[in-house]
């Protein structure tokens, strides 16, 4: 099989790159939504309120936000080879604490920390782009993003059937424990088979580390801007577990976590204002501009694509289970045809994007979108199984290949910031995902997928009217001072 030059069936070169970094995102997801599939065993287990599984859901995507941008700067830095390895190998080692959880408090803790391991996302990302050219990145991102997020569907497939299989009430900590020793394993065999760029390529960092670069005075205020909702969205689960919510703990460390967040942000724009302190004494040179709302534009796609459907595998499977009174392993089996979808839709979103245009693609797939969870917004009790799964699998195609198209973009805004950029807006990702679960633990499912569906009309009209169509090079400085220049069309 091949695909506009990439022969899927090859095991060399840029190929075993490829193969190698979506079966660590493929662990990664796995590892991230193992509990998914598996919550209506914890929910009989421990006794979970309805709010208490929401808690959880919102708990689970909340730590991928800081992650992805820490990550993103790491990536940047010290190369993927070397992060993902140990990002894989922490995440195995959270998802055995998980597993040995003996109440609410202990479930609820080891997953926020899991959190984490929604960072991998960005790693591969760099990895993709430094061994595939232009014309093949968006495809390539495609297969990464979309095989590696087919982990959320191959956890709702097997684990409740794994469960099983063990047996007795400890029948999910094994499966789930069995994600996590895969994960610590791989680590090692991706560090021992990866390097971080081509023989001969030079892999460029940022010249400055802790904060994006940006070109302008008018960039630097949109930067600012955009920060605020990644440390919203925290603010707002805070607000979710505190007293006069699920009282998940006390008012004095609803204000500490309050009160750290704003430090935090308050850190960071000092951050910011320091690695940008050159915009204040003259303009940037040529070769290193770049507009920075192509990433606040690709930051609100994420938000809205990959936000949803993180909110949608959260809660799908208990939305089977209690709108059609089937088993537990059917609703799970149900439920993964929404992440099935990434095999060919993200992909399908790359491959569109390289072929027909990145702004076009994005335009009709935020359009499809809409329109696909207005539809879900309409499920109940009375409509025939097979067509509620062939509504959610249509709606899924238009989400995901959303997300391929969005990170068709992300390798072409500036290479050396590539890590950061996609940290940047995979954390997006996260807080649409934090809204969506927030809305959902106060509404009924059709009103929440009415909300996504209203929210993608906003977004829709952001990238009609601020996007820009990519086009020519980008330039980098090459340590010996000469430039190349990296096509982008």
């Amino acid at each position: 099989m091949t695909t506009t030059g990439i022969n899927l069936f090859s095991f060399q070169g840029k190929t075993k790159i490829l193969h190698l970094s979506w079966f660590a995102f493929f662990l990664t997801f796995m590892i991230w939504f193992n509990h998914a599939p598996l919550m209506a065993t914890l929910r009989e287990t421990f006794g979970l309120t309805p709010q208490e599984v929401k808690t959880l859901l919102i708990l689970n995507v909340a730590l991928t936000i800081p992650a992805r941008i820490i990550i993103g700067m790491l990536v940047d830095r010290y190369g993927p080879r070397i992060v993902y390895s140990i990002l894989l190998a922490i995440s195995g080692l959270l998802c055995l604490l998980y597993a040995m959880a003996n109440s609410f408090e202990q479930l609820a803790i080891t997953r926020f920390l899991m959190g984490f391991v929604g960072a991998g996302f960005v790693i591969g990302i760099r990895m993709v782009s430094e061994w595939f050219p232009a014309r093949e990145v968006g495809i390539a991102e495609g297969i990464y993003g979309g095989w590696g997020n087919f982990g959320s569907a191959a956890a709702a497939m097997t684990l409740p059937s794994l469960a099983l299989l063990f047996g007795g009430e400890d029948g999910w900590r094994y499966a789930i424990g069995l994600t996590g020793i895969t994960a610590l394993i791989y680590s090692f065999i991706y560090y021992l088979n990866v390097s971080n760029t081509p023989k001969g390529s030079t892999y460029f960092k940022p010249k400055r580390s802790g904060a994006l670069e940006v070109s302008s005075k008018g960039d630097l205020l949109l930067y600012l801007i955009m920060n605020l909702p990644m440390v919203a969205a925290l603010a707002v689960l805070n607000w979710k577990l505190s007293p006069n919510q699920l009282g998940l703990y006390g008012e004095g460390v609803t204000l500490l976590i309050y009160g750290v967040l704003f430090s935090i942000y308050l850190i960071q724009t000092f951050k910011i204002l320091q690695i940008n302190r050159h915009l204040f004494k003259g303009d940037v040179a040529a070769i290193d501009r770049y507009p920075f709302k192509q990433v606040a534009v690709l930051e609100l796609s994420y938000m809205i694509t990959f936000g949803s459907e993180l909110a949608v595998v959260s809660m799908l499977p208990l939305f089977f289970l209690d709108t059609f009174e089937i088993t537990p392993v059917l609703a799970g089996m149900l439920a993964s045809g929404f992440a099935f979808m990434n095999l060919v839709a993200r992909p399908g979103g790359g491959y569109l994007s390289d072929r027909f245009g990145r702004k076009k693609t994005l335009s009709i797939l935020i359009s499809g979108l809409s329109v696909g969870y207005f539809v879900l917004s309409h499920i109940d009790a009375q409509w025939a199984l097979p067509v509620a799964l062939l509504a959610t699998m249509s709606c899924s195609f238009f989400v995901q290949a959303g997300e391929g198209a969005v990170f068709a973009m992300v390798p072409l805004v500036k290479r050396r910031l590539t890590g950061q950029v996609a940290g940047m807006t995979g954390a997006y990702g996260n807080v649409g995902a934090v809204i969506f679960l927030t809305v959902l633990s106060f509404v009924e499912p059709q009103v929440f997928f009415l909300t996504i569906a209203a929210a993608a009309l906003l977004v829709l009209l952001v990238v009609v009217l601020f996007l820009d169509e990519p086009e020519g090079h980008m330039a980098e400085v090459l340590p010996d001072g000469t430039v190349e220049l990296i096509e982008v069309t």
